[in-house]
């Protein structure tokens, strides 16, 4: 979906949609999944997705699929390798869902939303509009479906880690801030597809937004300055070495006031200036 440039906050949204869709009745969705349960779940080979990874990965990637049939009760299937047409009631649909999304945005004015609930109930609502008018068919399909099961899937990976002197911990390429007093401290991680629960011991700590790398394979860091100013006020000088540097600034604003701070002051006078003004907006 990134094509369509939408963005959260001004911020890029490089994402995808999980599309489900029932084959009969053409009921789909396109945020969670509601209602019964097919008796089947039909994907493609697979191949593409498998290519790019490590023999690790892919055993990872056919245990946890396998788990979630077993767990809903369904019976997993592929179309034949090469015969994408096989899934041609759902790879059309795909397509007239993104044309929806597209045309709904151009209507709407604007890609950008305040934030990602925002966006996904945008979503959520078109997708609700769709879904109305194959009401009749939809009502006659549910009848043969199997009932969900009584408890819900797991739907996150849990995490083990080590927060480093640089005051956070690196996970999946993303390096993430947490407050300096967890320098040392082995924290469990929930990791959901938007978000992180960290926890120490039993105890939840915080939640942190996912982020992503690149593209092309650079790290990326997800940044609060309110867990390292403290820090920052004893050395304020590190603000010149830090990588997440440009993330640290709450608003571009910070940053530009920074570079004028850099041309027209010495380091070390520009960085606590710099500091202190973060400091007055914790």
């Amino acid at each position: 979906m990134a094509d369509l440039g939408v963005t959260i906050a001004g911020l890029r949204l490089d994402h995808r949609l999980y599309h489900f869709r029932l084959a009969y009745s053409g009921f789909e969705h396109a945020h969670v999944v509601l209602g019964g349960v097919p008796h089947e779940h039909r994907t493609d080979s697979l191949s593409a997705a498998f290519r790019n990874l490590d023999e690790a990965a892919q055993e990872d990637l056919s245990r946890r699929y396998e788990a979630l049939c077993a767990h809903f009760g369904m019976t997993p299937t592929r179309n034949n390798t090469g015969l994408a047409h096989e899934n041609g009631s759902f790879e059309g649909p795909h397509g007239h869902l993104k044309r929806a999304i597209a045309d709904a945005l151009l209507l709407r004015t604007s890609t950008d939303f305040p934030d990602l609930t925002a966006y996904r109930t945008f979503v959520d609502e078109l997708v609700g509009r769709r879904n109305a008018r194959q009401a009749k068919r939809i009502d006659s399909e549910r009848a043969v479906l199997a009932r969900l099961p009584e408890w819900r899937s797991c739907d996150n990976e849990q995490v083990s880690v080590r927060v480093s002197s640089a005051g956070g911990f690196r996970l999946r390429k993303v390096f993430y801030t947490v407050p300096s007093r967890l320098i040392g401290h082995t924290l469990r991680v929930r990791l959901y597809d938007d978000r992180l629960d960290v926890f120490v011991g039993g105890s939840h700590l915080l939640t942190l937004p996912r982020g992503r790398a690149h593209p092309d394979g650079r790290h990326d860091q997800v940044v609060d300055y309110h867990h390292v100013i403290l820090a920052l006020r004893r050395k304020p000088m590190a603000m010149l070495n830090l990588v997440y540097r440009d993330r640290l600034f709450p608003r571009a604003p910070y940053r530009h006031a920074f570079e004028a701070l850099r041309a027209a002051l010495p380091e070390r006078q520009a960085c606590r200036i710099a500091v202190d003004l973060l400091a007055l907006v914790t």
